[in-house]
């Protein structure tokens, strides 16, 4: 997140995250070191148990829509989304009737990782980093089965990496360690969102979902080519934030760095300071929100500082239930 000082792109110089020890029992765990293979399966169980458990087995949020064959006719009730009027049957019928759409199979689904420098940093209960990993953790869950495909596009700020798609567990498990197992840039690499994304859009691929993790920090110059994405395919934007990112700690004098480009700036956080900083906080993430909105994307964001699990079910659910018309 830059803007004019280049003041949000990380905030206060803590600890990556807190340790393992440390962390609340809802925190992905730490994704480094010898113990990765561990970690990993660690994760894949918490996904599995917390996600069927929370959703009761029904976890198909994630698919782009209610699908896209028609389905069979039914009547209209309040909060349904009258885009899906079925015109004919209400006139033949003298009720108004929608129609409903057979759900998608053999779902296709590439997902954008954005590894920058920026993400390597956290100042919660994990870093950003391991949070979007985490985050891919339950994408590769929900989309899983029927035959569905799930592949990467990774990028740590040295060119993108792509992972073809393929299904089955044994491809999931791997797609997530070889996305795991990518190096962290050294400070100073600049990412580039940007060209993630046309790494995805091309070459043209069958129409499925797109997915983007990210934190969006820095300038918006990646809404033309999301566009171009959400022509051709349902899009979700999974937006990873730190509480650094949005607002500075009373702490007196600080060095604030920029991992993208090293630039280092040492200030007091002073109330007025603070207080700016915050603004401008809001207001960037406020015209991510409406650049994802213009795009056409579903925005789901996760925080360090949160129960990441239970933000994703709640996102899911609402989801489901504006496909139903409120009822699901």
């Amino acid at each position: 997140m830059t803007h004019s000082t280049n003041e949000e792109r990380s905030a206060v110089p803590v600890s990556s995250a807190q340790a393992g020890a440390d962390r609340p029992s809802w925190a992905p765990p730490e994704l480094e070191g010898p113990r990765l293979h561990a970690a990993l399966r660690s994760l894949e169980l918490t996904v599995r148990g917390r996600l069927d458990g929370l959703l009761q087995g029904n976890h198909l949020g994630l698919v782009p829509g209610p699908g896209t064959e028609p389905g069979e006719a039914r009547v209209y009730q309040p909060g349904d989304d009258v885009r899906r009027m079925d015109w004919a049957v209400t006139a033949r019928m003298s009720e108004p009737h929608i129609r409903q759409t057979v759900a998608d199979r053999e779902l296709e689904t590439w997902v954008a990782m954005d590894l920058s420098p920026s993400l390597d940093f956290g100042s919660a209960a994990c870093d950003k980093r391991e949070l979007a990993i985490a985050a891919l953790a339950a994408v590769t869950h929900l989309t899983s089965g029927g035959g569905n495909r799930i592949g990467a596009v990774v990028d740590n700020g040295t060119g993108p990496v792509r992972l073809p798609a393929r299904g089955g567990l044994g491809h999931s498990r791997g797609l997530l360690r070889k996305v795991a197992e990518t190096a962290r840039a050294d400070e100073g690499t600049r990412g580039d969102l940007p060209r993630l994304l046309e790494s995805l859009r091309r070459p043209p691929r069958r129409r499925g979902l797109a997915v983007v993790v990210s934190d969006f920090l820095g300038e918006l110059d990646w809404q033309r080519a999301l566009r171009g994405l959400g022509a051709r395919h349902s899009l979700l934007a999974v937006e990873v934030l730190d509480p650094r990112d949005l607002e500075l700690p009373d702490v007196g004098t600080v060095v604030l760095s920029d991992p993208e480009t090293g630039e280092q700036r040492e200030v007091r956080t002073t109330p007025v300071l603070r207080k700016e900083f915050a603004a401008a906080a809001a207001a960037h993430r406020e015209e991510v929100a409406a650049a994802l909105r213009r795009a056409g994307c579903a925005h789901l964001v996760l925080r360090t500082d949160s129960d990441w699990i239970a933000d994703v079910v709640r996102f899911v659910v609402a989801r489901k239930r504006g496909w139903s018309g409120g009822t699901a």
